[in-house]
């Protein structure tokens, strides 16, 4: 009986991370299904690319273009907002004046805390926790990507909820972050930012809402 064979039917050794990838090179599996393979073998596979990927599927990208005026853009595993909508570019900022290195979700949180939307206390420690988690997990794919090992050390030098999280091993992102934040032209807003996996990519989709019916839900709607 060949060690696949006896693999399928779990009698062989765990297989190594080094195992696994050759077989999904063997098996000529997708992203998504060594990634499922990984997981039923109790492990996460670092990527062939060894960076995250930049390249948004055509699908991903027309689901945004269908949200209308709600604020939302997509960022891969490193937290590089990659494409993004125009009620997205009136409520954060232009994204596309923005050098490619900064146009990324943390370093627009550290660098421009309270020059644009600014938090409430709290809800700024449960983005930290969030990205805390989508890090560290982004790093386990990527353990030879120097520019998110970078990024990770810039925003630990900066924000002391994401250095505690990231010494704790969090490793559950929060899906929903309330955040009461200042807009220059509308004033204050109490809206909710929600990160949605993309099935089949590695790519989250994050909005922002506000509760119908609500004086921010108006202010939203007039992005």
């Amino acid at each position: 009986m060949s060690y696949y064979e006896r693999l399928e039917q779990a009698r062989a050794p765990r297989p190594s991370p080094q195992v696994l990838s050759a077989l999904a090179r063997a098996l000529q599996l997708t992203e998504a299904e060594r990634d499922h393979l990984a997981r039923l073998a109790g492990q996460v596979l670092p990527t062939e690319s060894g960076s995250a990927p930049e390249h948004v599927p055509e699908d991903a990208q027309q689901l945004l273009g269908r949200l209308g005026g709600i604020p939302a853009y997509i960022v891969n595993e490193r937290q590089d907002i990659v494409a993004w909508n125009a009620a997205a570019t009136a409520l954060i900022t232009d994204f596309s004046r923005l050098p490619p290195g900064l146009r990324n979700l943390t370093r627009i949180a550290t660098r421009f805390r309270g020059t644009l939307c600014t938090g409430a206390p709290g809800s700024e420690s449960d983005f930290s926790l969030q990205a805390a988690a989508q890090l560290r997990a982004a790093s386990v794919r990527y353990p030879t990507d120097n520019g998110l090992a970078e990024l990770i050390n810039e925003f630990a030098t900066h924000d002391p909820d994401f250095a505690r999280s990231w010494h704790n091993h969090v490793v559950r992102p929060i899906p929903i972050v309330r955040k009461n934040l200042h807009h220059p032209s509308l004033g204050a807003l109490e809206i909710d930012r929600h990160t949605l996996s993309l099935p089949g990519s590695v790519f989250s989709l994050v909005m922002y809402t506000a509760e119908a019916g609500s004086a921010s839900a108006t202010a939203l709607r007039s992005l």
